[in-house]
């Protein structure tokens, strides 16, 4: 039964995958809410059973806008309504709410704990210059990201992963928030609404990072477990690009929430399906193809990099290369302090 439900979900197609991947991840922050409600407001959602991370079952396409409909552009400054039961904000954490990627930090940290190899973080350095420089991530990037990791934490414990992303994570999100970004969740928190990240980074990063912004929860890839150890396998695939649209279009069906009084941040052109779904997208340290389509569509625009430097096209990818390099830095010294130590 196991083979053929894998041979099942190899044959599935990427818009099934990326369904999938938003459901579980819907499912996974509905379960957590109901195990550890963080406020009131989140548990006005349902109260019926929804399925588990590894049990979710894709019931059709992702939700990436609505057909037929332009998105709506934020008029003026935005300022939630509060304490409106239908009204939340999503956010991006890569670039939007994070210097830098969640992903990078974690592989210093698997590497200090014996998971990761120098090449390994060398060559995933280098993959991100290489979308920092051309502006789209390339698809057997993605693919052999996730394939390593994946093989990385296979047969591992959850538990152990959990214990390292907290050592990470708990002091880079005290040094690596944008304060401007920051600013921009706690607004819609002091107005009493519901705050989510979203984000292709695993699901234990995601609600590290959550739980230290005061976030109502987190929606993140989902790695399959079976008797607390990972299997090696996503549930669907990552979040990422239309499936953090259908992981939002998913939470705001339970939660019963109205998208076109809901707000969503982001830095990505990958992330335009998302930003679509709601009334009040906002667009936050923006890419190049971000940023011209936010100002053909109306979006504001929130930029909370220093200098008007960090809008040109050269820079993304200078300090790409600069992370690349850093990163490889890193990780030899880390090699170093281990033979020393």
């Amino acid at each position: 039964m196991a083979v053929l439900r894998r041979l099942t979900q190899a044959r599935r197609s990427s818009t099934e995958r990326s369904a999938l991947a938003g459901e579980a991840a819907a499912a996974a922050a509905e379960a957590a809410l109901r195990a550890e409600p963080l406020s009131p407001l989140a548990t006005d959602g349902p109260t019926a059973d929804t399925p588990g991370p590894a049990t979710a079952v894709s019931t059709g396409a992702p939700a990436t806008g609505r057909p037929g409909k332009a998105p709506k552009a934020p008029a003026g400054n935005h300022t939630p309504d509060r304490d409106d039961p239908r009204a939340a904000a999503f956010f991006d954490c890569d670039n939007t709410i994070l210097r830098g990627a969640a992903i990078f930090y974690l592989g210093v940290g698997l590497y200090r704990h014996g998971f990761l190899t120098r090449r390994d973080i060398a060559r995933f350095a280098w993959q991100q210059a290489m979308f920092r420089l051309h502006g789209t991530e390339d698809p057997d990037h993605i693919s052999d990201a996730r394939n390593t990791a994946l093989g990385i934490v296979a047969g591992k414990r959850t538990a152990d992963l959990e214990a390292i992303c907290e050592e990470v994570f708990e002091q880079v999100v005290a040094d690596k928030i944008w304060p401007g970004t920051r600013a921009l969740v706690q607004m819609h928190l002091d107005a009493g609404q519901r705050v989510w990240l979203v984000t292709a980074a695993p699901l234990e990063v995601a609600r590290i990072i959550a739980r230290r912004l005061g976030m109502t929860g987190a929606l993140g890839t989902v790695a399959e477990a079976r008797d607390g150890h990972y299997t090696g396998r996503l549930v669907g695939d990552l979040l990422h690009g239309p499936a953090k649209a259908a992981a939002v279009g998913a939470l705001a069906r339970c939660e019963r929430l109205d998208l076109d009084r809901c707000a969503a941040y982001s830095d990505s052109a990958n992330d335009i399906p998302m930003l679509s779904l709601v009334g009040h997208p906002y667009v936050v340290n923006p890419d190049g193809a971000l940023r011209r389509h936010a100002r053909a569509q109306g979006w504001r625009v929130r930029d909370f990099r220093t200098g008007r430097k960090a809008a040109r096209v050269g820079l993304p990818a200078a300090a790409a290369l600069g992370v690349a390099a850093g990163a490889t830095a890193a990780a030899v010294a880390l090699r170093r302090r281990r033979r020393h130590g």
